[in-house]
């Protein structure tokens, strides 16, 4: 069908708005705040503290801290970490892109901090924060970190992907049998566009579709790679799934019909409870995008820290009979994030489409039905 191609084809253009979105907020939300000479020190007090705790997490007798490497695994960084710890760490290497208030625009590579340990023009790395050896200068960081590289890196995977998808619809036509690519993705697309969109949103619901489209695939995308040891957990960052509620927001309420606001702003009730239901209805307008971003996030991070936490056990007791019962559990938890790696994707995709379409439900429709059932009463 046309409607199909063109779909794809909004699909992959309205991709890289969204992400567009998603890169300006997680630069604000990682962007550093200015050091105070009483709190942080020096830039070499700085070094030689992270140079004692690479040290002390060498040592083979330390107790290990799980709680620290759990949640270092699903922070954010400025290099991507591939294997190995301290100097021996094998990493790529990712742009740091600061605006000092002394220097101006600073540019340079991740690797110039060698993991840590070591400062440049100026500048250090302590826990992930690149902090400033001038306490009266204040820096702004908008690095390109890890998460940010996954993310252009499945925004550009999925450009590419539909639209040869779409490329192919062209030159095969839509009623040959889909090969290929096109077989795998197609019931998922026809799953978003028919038992999600129209299911909750009914008619108009092609306006939505490629919106719907967008959040599914980027969500499940994501989703997918930070199950990969080497991965990044770009899904269980705050700053990602900020913005999507943020732009099912937008949509929701831009998109609202007359009978949307009035509700809010005109409840059916007394008035005289005017002023406890308005207040309240008010608040639901930004409760229901905050679900949807705490949801995410947490089921994802979640997942991540209970894998590492499960695994940590062997080292934490030290001995080889908790292994099996460890290694064990943590498979059934990696299996079951296979499963939670797709519902999440269709739960937030569903849940948007069910906000939609209240805002944009018109309920004068039901005279269809009405309708119906008047031409049965006669026909009888």
């Amino acid at each position: 069908m046309t409607s199909e191609i063109s779909t794809y084809k909004r699909f992959s253009s309205i991709c890289f708005v969204i992400f567009a979105l998603f890169i300006s907020l997680s630069f604000d939300l990682n962007a550093s705040e200015p050091i105070e000479p009483e709190t942080h020190g020096t830039v070499s007090d700085s070094s030689h503290a992270a140079g004692a705790h690479a040290a002390k997490a060498h040592d083979p007798n330390a107790p290990v801290d799980i709680t620290s490497i759990a949640l270092e695994h699903v922070a954010d960084s400025h290099s991507w970490h591939l294997w190995g710890e301290g100097h021996d760490a094998v990493a790529l290497p990712l742009p740091i892109i600061l605006y000092s208030s002394t220097k101006g625009l600073q540019v340079f590579s991740s690797g110039r901090f060698e993991h840590g340990h070591a400062s440049y023009n100026g500048y250090s790395l302590v826990e992930e924060k690149v902090i400033s050896e001038d306490p009266t200068e204040s820096i702004f960081d908008i690095s390109i970190t890890k998460n940010v590289t996954q993310m252009l890196f499945s925004a550009i995977l999925l450009f590419f992907l539909f639209t040869s998808i779409a490329k192919s619809y062209k030159t095969q036509g839509v009623t040959s049998a889909p090969k290929g690519k096109q077989s795998f993705f197609e019931p998922l697309i026809t799953f978003v566009r028919d038992d999600i969109a129209k299911g909750n949103i009914g008619h108009g619901s092609d306006k939505y579709v490629p919106y719907l489209l967008t959040v599914f695939f980027m969500i499940l995308v994501n989703n997918v790679f930070g199950m990969i040891p080497i991965g990044a957990n770009l899904t269980g960052n705050i700053a990602f799934t900020l913005v999507l509620s943020v732009a099912t927001l937008i949509i929701t309420n831009i998109n609202g019909n007359k009978n949307y606001w009035s509700h809010i702003f005109l409840p059916h009730a007394p008035k005289a409870i005017w002023p406890i239901l308005i207040p309240i209805e008010i608040v639901g307008i930004l409760t229901k995008p905050f679900a949807l971003m705490i949801r995410l996030f947490a089921n994802m991070t979640a997942g991540h820290i209970i894998v590492i936490s499960l695994v940590g056990l062997i080292f934490v007791f030290k001995s080889i009979y908790i292994a099996p019962v460890s290694v064990a559990f943590a498979l059934f938890i990696d299996v079951l994030e296979c499963l939670v790696a797709f519902l999440q994707a269709y739960v937030f995709t569903m849940l948007t489409a069910l906000f939609i379409g209240s805002a944009v439900a018109d309920h004068n429709e039901d005279g269809g039905h009405n309708d119906d059932d008047e031409k049965l009463v006669v026909k009888h």
